[in-house]
């Protein structure tokens, strides 16, 4: 009887209910809010799918994130080995790699102008960084913090590791991909806010052919150009740009396929799951955290807004040519952010078509961000 007893109560406190917090509650519960958010609401399920679901597995089992020096046997939890990919800036650029060959940049072709408000949208990260330093971060610290802005959560992730902030990346990751799945929260009142209803009702223009040379010139051109300034942002853009070459250049199908299906859907499954494991009750649950989430709201908000009023800029100047709305879609979160555009400016005329128009800047956004992340590595000497 008292093996039997003994056996039982063994039993009884190997399982987690033992050792759970308040806080390891808490983070539950914000795990299956985010399931609530991709399965029944439909927000990003690809992005927050795997990121809910690391998060609910580290809140119930800690080791599943445990380092390998930390293991009597010296060998990891499952996670762990998945963090470390993240860490060593391995899955954010194929994350790019899979972009680059699912998105056609014709419409930034067609539209040049559309780099600008691509660049304007990420104005957002610089006042974030201030906003930081202000709060007590460090220089490194305050700009993996302010990428955030960018929506863009493969940079954020880049951008940490790189710059060894690797206490912190876990919130970070969280944040940026986060809001790229409440995009479609988080911008329209700003949109509305910032443009008059007669604003968003403007008709573009058709966006003109783009020639096929001019599809397979421009990845190798923006390469060249950026990588040559700006070398240390090559991992980043440079994927982007060969999976838009595997694309274009109609001869390498097969690799275009693997790059946008199956490697893409494994990378998020690795990088979701992993990001999501960050989210323990001790590593997140504290005011740094809090902060930083703050910190990329507000970066985020602000990169939409200036996206936006720089749009109003180029309404005024092209005489009503141009839709303010599309300027919120060069925070880079691809294509999620040009969907709203086309979904806003839709809501004040059902036949008004802005997403080809929107891509331009969203593309540009993604490569701004790159730059963004390039230009706070070189003034680090990193």
């Amino acid at each position: 009887m008292e093996y039997i007893t003994s056996t039982l109560g063994n039993l009884v406190h190997q399982t987690a209910f033992f050792s759970l917090t308040w806080g390891n509650l808490i983070m539950i519960a914000v795990a299956c809010f985010f399931l609530y958010l991709a399965i029944a609401r439909g927000f990003e399920p690809l992005l927050l799918v795997p990121i809910a679901f690391g998060m609910l597995l580290v809140n119930i089992y800690p080791d599943i994130m445990l380092h390998a020096e930390d293991s009597a046997n010296g060998t990891g939890g499952l996670l762990y080995y998945f963090f470390k990919l993240d860490e060593w800036a391995i899955l954010p650029s194929l994350i790019f790699l899979g972009v680059g060959a699912m998105t056609d940049f014709g419409p930034l072709i067609a539209n040049p102008k559309s780099f600008l408000l691509g660049a304007a949208a990420q104005f957002g990260i610089f006042a974030a960084y201030l906003g930081a330093m202000a709060f007590g971060f460090s220089d490194k610290a305050a700009a993996a913090v302010s990428i955030i802005g960018g929506a863009d959560g493969p940079t954020s992730i880049f951008l940490a590791g790189k710059l060894q902030q690797t206490a912190i990346m876990g919130p970070i990751a969280v944040a940026a991909y986060s809001y790229m799945a409440l995009v479609p929260i988080i911008q329209p009142p700003i949109m509305k806010l910032l443009t008059t209803e007669e604003e968003r009702k403007i008709k573009m223009e058709q966006l003109r052919p783009v020639s096929k040379l001019e599809r397979i010139l421009f990845p190798v051109i923006v390469t060249i150009v950026v990588c040559v300034i700006l070398p240390t942002t090559a991992p980043l853009v440079g994927m982007l740009m060969l999976g838009n070459l595997f694309r274009e250049s109609g001869v390498v199908r097969q690799l275009t396929e693997t790059a946008s299906n199956a490697l893409m859907y494994i990378v998020v499954i690795l990088l979701g799951t992993s990001v999501g494991a960050t989210t323990s009750a001790e590593a997140f649950l504290n005011k740094q955290t809090i902060f930083i989430v703050i910190l990329g709201l507000i970066a985020f908000m602000f990169g939409t807004a200036a996206g936006v009023l720089f749009g109003k800029i180029m309404c005024k100047v092209t005489r009503g040519k141009v839709n303010p709305l599309i300027g919120s879609a060069g925070v880079s979160a691809v294509p999620m952010a040009a969907r709203v555009s086309q979904k806003v400016g839709a809501e004040a005329d059902p036949t008004n078509f802005l997403l080809m128009h929107a891509m331009g800047p969203n593309v540009a956004g993604v490569i701004g961000t790159a730059v963004a992340a390039g230009t706070f590595m070189a003034i680090f000497g990193v």
